[in-house]
């Protein structure tokens, strides 16, 4: 959190500069590297919550405590061995992101809203199935260490290959941790219009006029910083729930030897939501 709060600070300061001078490609540079940051910090929490569950799947007494070896050792490969395969999925979805935001900024203009608002959408239908792939991929990557197109391959392979498809997709635990980042983001958001309306010169450095602009570009910029923080706070959890369906789909048996108790209430839940698929 130190390190999304110190880059935050820096970010807003250059996007303040470049949105001055309605500089595009300074703009579109700035938001990939502001998504791309937080989407490896993220995915770094991602691999290394990964790699700590399967510690508690397989190896339960090496994860008993809270800075157990299974964290320490999970954190070490995800910033070092799989460090790439993090940064190439995160620079795929960072990219889509900095796009997206520059239609939205572009749709602000009476020119050619159709176009872009198509163009979009089409963005959107891409950063799902990116992010889709990457949230699967991780997780064998925090895992088994493996790289990031063969991860992600070997997940996929895993669900077809039990029927487990149409689970995967109904998985409602990211649609309430993105509801509630959402709603977080929006609280901060009309917290950062209502200092913007409060104070009308703080933002006059981006060269805007006063008005709707200003309090426009406050709960965006405002927005983006409370939803980015819950996003990465969230993801521990988003992560946990991934890497236990994964670890279930793959290895049940453990799980019963290992924690009998929770193996039991696991499969009385499974049966009542899918009765027709076996584990």
């Amino acid at each position: 959190m130190a390190l999304a709060f110190g880059w935050t600070g820096l970010w807003m300061m250059g996007i303040a500069n470049s949105l001055a001078t309605s500089n595009a490609g300074i703009v579109f540079l700035l938001f990939v590297s502001y998504y791309w940051t937080f989407g490896v910090l993220t995915n770094t929490i991602h691999v290394t919550t990964a790699g700590t569950v399967g510690t508690w799947w397989f190896v339960p007494h090496e994860a008993n405590r809270c800075w157990s070896s299974a964290i320490r050792d999970s954190f070490c490969r995800a910033t070092t061995y799989s460090f790439g395969s993090i940064c190439l999925g995160s620079l795929l979805v960072a990219v889509v992101q900095a796009l997206r935001m520059m239609a939205r900024r572009a749709r602000e203009s009476d020119d050619m809203q159709l176009l872009l608002c198509l163009v979009e959408c089409i963005l959107a239908c891409i950063q799902d199935i990116v992010e889709y792939f990457n949230k699967w991929a991780y997780v064998y990557v925090g895992l088994y260490g493996f790289g990031y197109i063969e991860a992600g391959r070997n997940v996929i392979q895993l669900f077809q290959s039990k029927g487990w498809t149409t689970i995967i997709t109904d998985d409602l635990a990211d649609r309430v941790l993105l509801m509630m980042s959402i709603a977080v983001g929006a609280i901060i958001g009309l917290i950062g219009m209502a200092i913007a309306a409060a104070n009308p010169n703080l933002l006059a450095d981006l060269g805007l006029e006063e008005g709707s602009s200003i309090a426009v570009t406050a709960f965006l910029v405002s927005f983006l910083v409370g939803l980015t923080f819950c996003s990465i706070l969230m993801s521990v959890v988003g992560s946990a729930v991934n890497t236990i369906i994964v670890c279930f789909a793959e290895s049940p048996g453990e799980f019963e030897t290992n924690h009998p108790e929770l193996s039991r209430e696991m499969r009385a839940a499974w049966a009542q939501a899918w009765p027709e698929l076996t584990i």
